[in-house]
């Protein structure tokens, strides 16, 4: 049983800059895979961005060069830095947590990101 809670959300001007934080409680020991999904409206959810516990990326062509993914120390906290951010980027943001192949999957409730002028 893993609870994962989103933050960093909220309205920034195109080219600007945004870092989502999601915290994992409870089962962190078994968690393989963090990162992020998101949604738009009127769209189907996309993978963003996830990390596994050894390292590997998995990315979105649309934001390799301007999102960044990394955990702290423990592994218990995925951050996402996004970097010259475009209105197309605007969704709501859900933190994903698994315990590796075959295994549980998890989700956040959601952070909003809206880019706008």
């Amino acid at each position: 049983q893993v609870q994962l809670v989103e933050s960093g959300g909220g309205l920034v001007q195109p080219g600007g800059s945004l870092r989502l934080s999601c915290v994992a409680s409870g089962s962190i020991s078994s968690i393989w895979t963090m990162g992020w999904y998101r949604q738009a409206p009127e769209k189907q959810r996309e993978l963003v961005a996830t990390i596994t516990r050894d390292s590997k990326i998995n990315s979105a062509d649309s934001v390799k060069a301007r999102f960044s993914i990394f955990t702290d120390n423990a592994k218990s906290t995925v951050y996402l830095q996004m970097h010259n951010l475009r209105p197309e980027d605007t969704a709501v943001y859900n933190c994903y947590a698994d315990f590796g192949y075959g295994g549980m999957s998890y989700w956040g409730k959601g952070t909003l990101v809206t880019v706008s002028s």
